[in-house]
């Protein structure tokens, strides 16, 4: 192919140098095309030595022509001519081995069996398939996505360093497909929703009002994906637990961050919702070769910077890595990722940006500066999609309780050196005083718990005593800087007496 020629294919265009009786391929001939492409691409990854990634490998873009009959450097195949770019290589290897992906898994995913095409609920042409395994997203993109994406890699190369673990999107590879006049730019992804699981419901979340309801057509899908507006109206929020609940937003807010910092916006929450309670059916497209997880950080559980044994789901575990949430009395696995982050906030977005807002609110259209952006979203997310489950009484007093056990034991360790002195200023008085006048202070319900010193009070001595006895006589509160106040109490009335003052 001649080199005005690939220029206007990569412009989208036909080339009038095109053979007239040329055909299209077919859905078919393109997957096949992109399998093989990938799995070439990849191989040919594996005689180049591993190494840092400079600053040139993010802009580095490979070509090789692969003719059906084959050539001294590619296989023959049954699929039309086809040449393939390979866009940063070095830079998206990187990426899957930060990922926990071996360049076994991946062609393995990738090549073993056909793509499985699926359908597209958004407004945009892009074509989806996944991988049979269920680890692997393929989603062409358009000229002006592919480009603005590989000029945010260095970026994004920082971000995933800083923090593997997030809601964005995890790219492991952008390929360009030119076959017969027709080009296709795909760029590979985490799977969000896994089929092995039944999404009673689905929605695309923006955080916007304006036609943000899904269309009729949408409706009468076997499995709609719903908007904003509908989630208002069939839900009353997901209910998670505090820690649960913190961890998501944290990461939610981050995640807005980086994307306000890269001027990017109109991205949407992808968010699936399992019924646990309801009656499970036969997973008959889970694929026996999904027993273990191939990809690291890639569950809904790992992206919100869970706990370890949360970001480390069991082999059989059933749940396939979703959050636990409630609502109402139903238990539900959510599953969730941002998507759409390839748009940025360029002249022909301020413009849709301005015409909307003559005949609508502009603050309720989709399409708006990235601040206004991130702030609308996590706000709708943070106060209507997700809201925080409150603990019982009882569970509220028993982390208090347990407060206090670590409050207590770190007050005796700040005080045992003035115990020790005292004690060593003690020893020289009488046993004889010690068994007389110790009843004076003990009692069945405050077993002592050190020894009690008893003396004839004298001076200042008698002073001390009556503060003493007037702090027994209050036995509502506890002073923490007391330590016989501290340690004289019974358990139980010390853990009571605690938790009326906090």
């Amino acid at each position: 192919m001649s080199t005005t020629t690939a220029d206007s294919v990569e412009r989208g265009t036909k080339s009038s140098k095109a053979p007239k009786d040329h055909k299209k391929p077919t859905a078919a001939a393109l997957k096949g095309a992109i399998q093989l492409g990938i799995g070439y691409a990849v191989g040919n990854l594996s005689s180049k030595p591993d190494r840092d990634v400079l600053m040139q490998d993010f802009s580095m873009v490979e070509s090789v022509f692969l003719p059906s009959e084959g050539s001294n450097l590619t296989p023959a195949h049954h699929y039309p001519d086809f040449r393939l770019k390979t866009y940063a290589p070095l830079a998206f290897r990187y990426f899957r081995e930060l990922f926990g992906i071996k360049p076994d898994d991946y062609l393995y995913s990738m090549c073993n069996e056909p793509l499985i095409e699926l359908t597209n609920p958004g407004a945009s042409s892009s074509w989806f398939y996944l991988t049979s395994d269920d680890e692997f997203i393929i989603k062409t993109v358009q000229h002006k996505e592919a480009e603005f994406l590989q000029k945010l890699l260095p970026g994004y190369y920082m971000n995933l360093n800083q923090n593997p673990r997030t809601l964005l999107p995890k790219f492991y590879g952008l390929y360009c497909i030119q076959c017969s006049g027709v080009t296709v730019r795909v760029v590979v992804m985490n799977n969000v929703l896994p089929r092995a699981m039944k999404m009673h419901y689905k929605y695309d979340l923006k955080g916007s009002s304006y036609k943000r309801r899904a269309s009729r057509k949408e409706r009468l899908k076997s499995s709609p994906t719903f908007k904003d507006l509908d989630f208002q109206e069939m839900h009353e929020g997901l209910h998670f637990d505090p820690d649960t609940y913190s961890a998501l937003m944290k990461t939610l807010q981050r995640d807005c961050r980086v994307l306000e910092s890269f001027k990017i916006m109109d991205y949407s929450l992808l968010l699936g919702i399992h019924v646990s309670d309801r009656k499970q059916l036969v997973r008959a497209n889970r694929c026996d070769s999904r027993k273990g997880q191939k990809v690291l950080y890639s569950t809904a559980l790992e992206s919100i910077q869970g706990n370890a044994k949360a970001s480390e789901p069991a082999a059989d575990d059933d749940t396939l890595g979703g959050i636990p949430a409630q609502h109402k009395d139903e238990k539900l696995l959510i599953f969730l990722g941002i998507i759409d982050i390839l748009q940025s906030y360029r002249f022909i977005k301020k413009v849709e940006h301005s015409w909307k807002a003559l005949v609508h609110d502009g603050d309720t259209v989709s399409v708006h500066r990235p601040g206004f952006y991130a702030d609308r979203f996590l706000k709708f997310m943070g106060s209507i999609v997700f809201k925080k489950m409150h603990p019982l009484r009882g569970a509220s007093s028993k982390r208090k309780k347990n407060s206090f056990y670590a409050v207590k034991s770190a007050s005796q360790e700040f005080l045992s050196p003035l115990k020790e002195e005292k004690s060593e200023e003690k020893k020289a008085q009488s046993l004889d005083n010690l068994d007389g006048d110790c009843k004076l202070y003990s009692s069945s319900k405050q077993p002592d718990l050190l020894p009690r010193v008893s003396f004839e009070p004298t001076g200042n001595d008698q002073e001390d005593l009556e503060n003493s006895e007037a702090r027994r006589a209050s036995s509502s509160t506890i002073a923490l800087d007391d330590p016989l106040a501290s340690l004289s109490g019974s358990p139980a009335d010390s853990e009571l007496d605690v938790y009326l003052v906090l």
